[in-house]
C-alpha cells in the first residue's frame, strides 16, 4: 500500500529545510491566522489615541507646561517607533505640548547603549533632530518602594522627573512575562539592575510562561508601574511581516489587555497534545543563535505529551549567542544540575540551560542545526543531520506516532485543549 507523502517547507536560516512526512503521520499543521486585509497603519494609531481605554485623551490631559517622558522600545525590538512617535506628536501638541519639554527614553533594561545611528534609525532623522533623545542609564535610578514580592522599585531619575509619562511599545508573546508591551516599559525598560535581575528570577515559576497575565513575572512588573504611576501606554500588534495590525492606547492595564486578545486570536492555536512536534523558528533572525531558538522551542512544549519528542530546527549561524548560556551548558553535567544551579543562583543566561533543562526532563530533544555536535549536546539536545533523520528517529520508536508541525514557532503559541474525561 502506497503511503501519501506531503513535502513541508520548513524556513532554516534564510533558506528552507524540507520535510517528507507520511499523511498519516501528520496529526495537524500549527499557523498564525493573521488579517488579510490591512488599515492604514498611521490611522490605525491615530484611532486608537483618539479612543483611548480608560483614559481621557492625551491632548486633554498635557498642557504647554507639561514635561512629558515617552519610553520607546531600544533596537533589541521590532516595534516600529519611527510610525508611532508621529501621530502621538501630534496629540501632544494638540494639547499644547512643547518640543522642548518632551523627552524620549530608550527602554534598555539590561541591554547595551546604542550608538547614534541606532537611536536616530529608530526615531526617524526629524523627530531625532527637534527632541531630546537619551538612553537609560541603570547608575541613575532612585528607589521609590518595593513590590509586595520584594522587587525594588528603582526608577531612571529622567522618567521620575517628568510630569507624565507615556509607555510605548510592541505586544507579543514573552517566554516568562506572559506578554511583551504594557508596564514592560518601566520594569525592565527604565529600571535598575537589582530590579531587574530580582524580577527576572521569578522566570522559572510555574506560571511564568508564554501567554500568561497571571505570570508573577508581569505581575510584578505590573505592580511596579503602578506604584510609579504609569498613566499611559500606545502600544501596537504587529504581523509575522512587521506590519501594524493593530493599535492600543490608554490605562496601561485595561489597554494591554486589549492587545493580548488580539494577539490571542492570531496566534493561539487549540491542541490536541501529540507524540511529537516539528517547530522552526521562521528563520533567521529568528534562529541566529540557539539563545533566540529557545523561543519556539518553549512554545512547542505546550503541543507535546510529557515524553513525546520535539524537534527543533534553527540554524544557528551565529553559534550558542550568549556567554553565560555557553559556560552554564558546558558546565551543567545534566538537566537536573542545571535546574538546581539556577535555583541557588540567579545568572542571566543561565536561565536559557535552565529552561531547556525543564524541558529535556519531560521531552526528548531533538537539534537539527549548524552547530558542532558536541554544543548541541551539552546543551540538552540530541544532534541530527536533517529534520528526516529525526523525524526517521521519532518513527522507528513509534511508527504511527502523530507529529505537528509548527512553521512559525517563535509566533504561534499551541494550547492544550482540555481532555474533558
Amino acid at each position: 500500500m502506497m503511503t501519501n507523502i506531503k513535502k513541508i517547507p520548513l524556513a532554516f536560516g534564510n533558506g528552507i529545510s524540507e520535510l517528507n512526512i507520511p499523511e498519516k503521520n501528520i496529526s495537524s499543521l500549527i499557523l498564525p491566522s493573521e488579517p488579510e486585509k490591512k488599515e492604514d497603519e498611521g490611522l490605525l494609531i491615530r484611532k486608537a489615541l483618539e479612543n483611548p481605554i480608560k483614559s481621557r485623551r492625551l491632548s486633554e490631559i498635557v498642557n504647554p507646561k507639561s514635561r512629558i517622558a515617552i519610553i520607546v522600545s531600544d533596537v533589541t525590538r521590532p516595534t516600529p517607533t519611527a510610525k508611532i512617535l508621529p501621530p502621538l506628536l501630534e496629540e501632544l501638541y494638540l494639547g499644547g505640548a512643547k518640543d522642548e519639554n518632551i523627552t524620549i527614553i530608550f527602554a534598555l533594561g539590561l541591554h547595551r547603549q546604542q550608538t547614534e545611528e541606532e537611536s536616530k534609525k529608530l526615531v526617524g532623522e526629524d523627530i531625532y533632530k527637534k527632541t531630546r533623545c537619551i538612553q537609560h542609564d541603570t547608575s541613575r535610578c532612585r528607589r521609590i518602594g518595593t513590590t509586595s514580592r520584594g522587587t525594588p522599585i528603582d526608577i531612571f531619575e529622567e522618567v521620575l522627573d517628568a510630569d507624565f509619562v507615556i509607555g510605548t511599545g510592541g505586544i507579543e508573546f514573552h517566554y516568562y512575562a506572559g506578554y511583551s508591551g504594557g508596564a514592560k516599559s518601566v520594569l525592565p525598560g527604565v529600571s535598575s539592575e537589582e530590579a531587574v535581575l530580582t524580577n527576572h528570577k521569578m522566570m522559572i515559576d510555574e506560571n511564568a510562561v508564554s501567554g500568561r497575565v497571571d505570570s508573577p513575572v508581569r505581575q510584578d512588573m505590573e505592580e511596579a508601574a503602578k506604584v510609579f504611576g504609569l498613566k499611559f501606554i500606545l502600544n501596537v500588534v504587529l504581523d509575522s511581516k512587521k506590519g501594524i495590525v493593530a493599535a492600543v492606547a490608554g490605562d496601561f492595564i485595561e489597554a494591554h489587555r486589549k492587545g493580548v486578545e488580539i494577539v490571542d486570536a492570531m496566534y493561539k492555536v487549540p491542541v490536541e497534545p501529540a507524540d511529537a512536534v516539528v517547530v522552526s523558528c521562521g528563520g533567521y533572525p529568528k534562529d541566529i543563535n540557539l539563545y533566540q531558538a529557545n523561543k519556539a522551542l518553549d512554545n512547542a512544549t505546550q503541543a507535546v505529551k510529557d515524553g513525546g519528542s520535539i524537534i527543533l530546527v534553527a540554524e544557528c549561524a551565529e553559534g550558542i549567542g550568549n556567554q553565560v548560556y555557553e559556560c552554564w551548558n558546558m558546565e551543567c553535567k545534566n538537566p537536573e544540575d542545571a535546574i538546581e544551579r539556577f535555583k541557588q543562583c540567579f545568572e542571566f543566561g543561565g536561565h536559557k540551560s535552565a529552561i531547556v533543562a525543564k524541558a529535556a526532563k519531560k521531552f526528548k530533544l531533538y537539534l537539527v542545526s549548524k552547530l558542532p555536535e558536541e554544543k548541541a549536546r551539552t546543551a540538552f539536545f540530541t544532534p541530527m543531520a536533517s529534520v528526516q533523520d529525526a523525524l526517521s528517529a521519532v518513527l522507528s520508536e513509534n511508527p504511527d506516532a502523530k507529529v505537528h508541525l509548527m512553521p512559525h514557532g517563535g509566533q504561534t503559541l499551541p494550547v492544550r485543549k482540555e481532555n474533558k474525561t
